[in-house]
């Protein structure tokens, strides 16, 4: 065989291998807990990187077909319904630490998604971004998609290479194809992470879901999910935000939490999907948990089931930022069925399906978190005595 022909054969070994991983059936899980149903393998890891991103295939500049752009990871998705697809926005991070984003779709929402030709290209501003990343994505009823983003810069008020700056990102797009950049939102807080944008108008302005915070990776006195008003996306400024989901001493939002993707619209309430931090021995313990809030008042918390929603298990706990669990987007389809898109330790994606009507009887009858170990005991006690009767006629 000639060096060129082999050559070529590695080439063709190197794609099929991934058509392989890509065309790979996801089965659910052997355990489920009613409320929603894992699948067993991940949903986009960095294998799912196209090779031609990751190799130069000509044998003239590449004889030996190394990769030349490495991919580290591909993790915190933004999630959209379009076209019929399921559509994940992807942070793929490289070896070079810089994070990046680019679409994945599949037609049927648990494996087989494939990134289109080419990541987004996404205009900078005056003030470059650093890095990018967590794109949530939220068709708004005023006819375009957004997509809200952290963008990273070095904070230069200190002499320290791992201090930065994060702000909210915002672009949009009509065709999923091109994007505009608009002006990064302006808040009075030094630090905004986890910025989403309700899907409808509230009185005419656009309602975001926001995290102030004095500190980059710690929230300092600052935290909590808020809420605040902007009269455009066009040059987006809240003037004044309020928390409308507080971190609390000993839960599992002990340290900081954050809004997951966009909250999604029931008979009873808008259902929120958000993520939560502890301390411990080990290090950061990120989980999601759900809350709702009023139809009408989108950022007054009505029912809040208490404990994590979902946390990391098994595989899941192992990665570059381990023991974490992270959600920025949700798909819920027209028939009532929900796809929850999760990274887990800030290496790869993972779905669980669900239902609204389910998750809906998980959110009003969970009890609440009685913030003491003795409401806890309560609890458990009266779900007991409550089925006494039923166990007593299974005997």
């Amino acid at each position: 065989m000639s060096n060129s022909n082999a050559f070529n054969e590695k080439v063709r070994t190197l794609i099929d291998e991934q058509e392989r991983l890509l065309s790979h059936t996801n089965t659910p899980s052997a355990y489920t807990n009613g409320i929603y149903q894992r699948y067993v393998n991940p949903v986009i890891t960095a294998d799912h990187i196209p090779v031609s991103w990751r190799y130069d295939l000509n044998e003239a500049t590449n004889p030996n077909l190394m990769e030349r752009i490495g991919i580290n990871a591909a993790f915190n998705a933004g999630a959209i319904k379009y076209n019929d697809k399921y559509v994940l926005c992807v942070r793929v991070e490289g070896l070079d630490r810089k994070s990046f984003f680019a679409l994945a779709e599949s037609p049927n929402g648990v494996d087989n998604f494939r990134f289109s030709d080419y990541p987004l290209v996404i205009d900078e501003t005056e003030d470059p971004d650093i890095n990018v990343y967590d794109m949530r994505l939220v068709q708004h009823e005023d006819g375009w998609i957004y997509g809200l983003f952290c963008t990273e810069r070095k904070d230069t008020s200190v002499n320290d290479t791992s201090s930065a700056i994060a702000q909210c990102g915002i672009v949009r797009t009509r065709d999923m194809e091109t994007w505009e950049r608009l002006p990064d939102l302006l808040t009075k807080s030094d630090q905004q992470r986890n910025v989403v944008l309700h899907p409808e108008f509230i009185d005419g302005k656009y309602g975001l879901y926001t995290r102030p915070q004095d500190g980059f990776i710690t929230v300092g006195s600052g935290g909590g999910i808020g809420w605040g008003l902007c009269d455009s996306m066009e040059r987006a400024v809240i003037d004044q935000e309020y928390i409308v989901d507080n971190k609390l001493y000993h839960t599992i939002k002990e340290l900081k939490n954050g809004q997951g993707p966009a909250p999604i619209k029931t008979k009873e309430g808008w259902l929120h999907l958000a993520h939560g931090v502890r301390n411990t021995a080990a290090g950061l313990r990120y989980v999601l948990y759900i809350f709702m809030t009023a139809l009408d008042e989108p950022w007054r918390v009505t029912h809040s089931p208490g404990g994590y929603f979902i946390a990391p298990q098994g595989d899941e706990r192992v990665g570059d930022v381990s023991n974490v669990v992270f959600s920025n987007g949700w798909i819920a389809d027209d028939n009532g069925d929900v796809y929850i898109y999760y990274a887990s330790s800030d290496t790869r994606m993972h779905v669980a399906t669900s239902t609204i009507d389910r998750l809906i009887d998980y959110t009003l009858h969970t009890p609440a978190d009685g913030l003491r170990s003795a409401a806890s005991v309560a609890n458990i006690v009266a779900q007991i005595q409550k089925n006494k009767q039923v166990l007593d006629s299974l005997r």
